[in-house]
């Protein structure tokens, strides 16, 4: 067992004074508040809340900042940069993946995420035959949570076609693309494959209603049961468009008149959505998955906070590509997006309300939703805690407002009731950092 004490500390119920956590076998055995620190505590400032990171695909850390050349006169584009990423991915083996993957939760750990919701569709050989281990790529996601002491929630992705209404896939998928049965053997290697991870949780990810058909679909809502289904949807225009043309509908829509989509569903950037679609899916209950670096980064467009916001809608933050990894940026970018879209200030917070907390709040619920897990400080939860860096009157709700907008710092992490991240560096950074520039430099060579 071992104490930690600070001086103020955001429990579910609010900011609290003098809060001394006790915690055994990794999970929090006994939370007081208004306690003074008793001999062997070990003494801090500011406790929050890990917060989940529910959308990463952990293998494109490899490729930041390697996309940054236009390409041609007219313009790139999400499509553009997904060539080049199908063609830089080739060549990653399991222990390719394991190093790039340990150094991308590295820097979530880095950031105050605490769980990452791996959105894991990288299965086959290059030739796209299964490796003899069908879950061998999974057990290679799952290598790097256990060094690095990430939560994990991985979600195995089923990817069949190019387009919609079952078009072929095409080469550049090959190491993605799976029938439903491989797929159902995916799965159960997957889910041995994190078997000993504490808290660990499996989900299913159809990658997109263009890469699925419907009774696709159903099949995987059926295999999920009650856990997390997270699906790309309605993420660039001309996807939108192309569903149009194919059904008549629009993504989300189309989906909410044939599923029974509910707080088990995250509908991952849901970009471009109709106010009538925003309240729908507010309704559901399903959580939004919002990645505001990837979707500035690949220039998706901003989704509708505000309009969101105002249904009582749920939403989540993601890394995405991992092009850059800071959850504090990503809180700011989604404000100052609304901000430019709006053109008005504190776009997302009621009326005297602080900007960081409303943001704070929201991500880490939602993430805790969508990935059945993490983000609580609650007795008998995993003892999953970030400490702010101290700041000249940071207190309270300021502390968040300082980190996510002054750019603040995240000083400790405690994962598991492990420390894994002191003066803002993580425990093994030196070691996985070489390891993962060896990889890079082969593979980008």
């Amino acid at each position: 067992m071992r104490t930690l004490w600070f001086e103020q500390a955001l429990l579910p119920s609010g900011w609290c004074a003098s809060v001394r956590f006790r915690i055994e076998a990794g999970r929090f055995a006994g939370i007081e508040t208004g306690v003074d620190p008793a001999p062997g505590d070990d003494r801090h400032h500011i406790a929050v809340p890990g917060t989940p990171n529910l959308h990463s695909h952990a293998f494109q850390r490899l490729m930041a900042g390697f996309a940054e050349v236009r390409s041609g006169p007219a313009g790139d584009d999400f499509w553009s940069w997904r060539d080049l990423m199908y063609r830089l991915v080739a060549a990653i083996s399991p222990d390719d993946l394991a190093a790039i993957a340990a150094m991308a939760f590295v820097e979530m750990l880095e950031s105050g995420f605490t769980r990452t919701g791996e959105f894991h569709y990288l299965h086959h050989r290059p030739d796209g035959r299964p490796y003899d281990d069908i879950g061998e790529m999974a057990a290679a996601l799952a290598a790097a949570a256990e060094r690095t002491g990430i939560g994990l929630t991985l979600l195995p992705v089923f990817y069949a076609h190019a387009g919609f209404g079952g078009t072929s896939p095409n080469s550049g998928q090959c190491r993605f693309v799976t029938d439903i049965d491989p797929f159902c053997r995916l799965h159960d290697a997957s889910a041995r494959a994190i078997a000993s991870l504490p808290d660990a949780v499996i989900g299913v990810a159809p990658h997109s209603l263009r890469a699925v058909t419907a009774d696709e679909l159903a099949a995987l809502v059926t295999l999920a049961d009650n856990r997390p289904i997270h699906i790309h949807i309605a993420e660039q225009t001309r996807e939108v468009d192309d569903c149009l043309a194919w059904s008549g509908q629009r993504p989300v829509d189309w989906l909410l008149s044939r599923f029974s989509v509910d707080s088990r569903w995250c509908l991952v950037h849901a970009t471009h959505v109709t106010p009538a679609e925003c309240r729908a899916v507010a309704e559901c209950g399903a959580v939004v998955g919002l990645c505001p670096v990837t979707e500035a980064n690949l220039g998706d467009g901003v989704f509708p906070a505000a309009d969101f916001f105002a249904a009582n809608g749920a939403f989540g933050i993601g890394s995405d590509s991992n092009v850059r990894i800071d959850l504090a940026e990503e809180l700011r970018l989604l404000e100052y997006g609304q901000r430019l879209t709006l053109r008005q200030r504190t776009a997302l917070a009621a009326p005297g309300r602080s900007n960081g907390r409303v943001l704070f709040d929201a991500a880490v619920a939602g993430g805790h939703t969508a990935l059945a897990g993490g983000g609580v400080l609650r007795a008998g939860e995993p003892a999953d805690l970030v400490e702010l860096a101290p700041a000249m009157l940071d207190t309270g709700d300021r502390a968040l407002d300082h980190w996510i907008f002054a750019k603040g710092k995240v000083d400790r992490v405690w994962r598991a009731g492990r420390e894994v991240v002191a003066g803002g560096r993580h425990h093994d950074r030196a070691a996985i950092a070489g390891r993962f520039d060896v990889v890079a430099r082969r593979l980008l060579s």
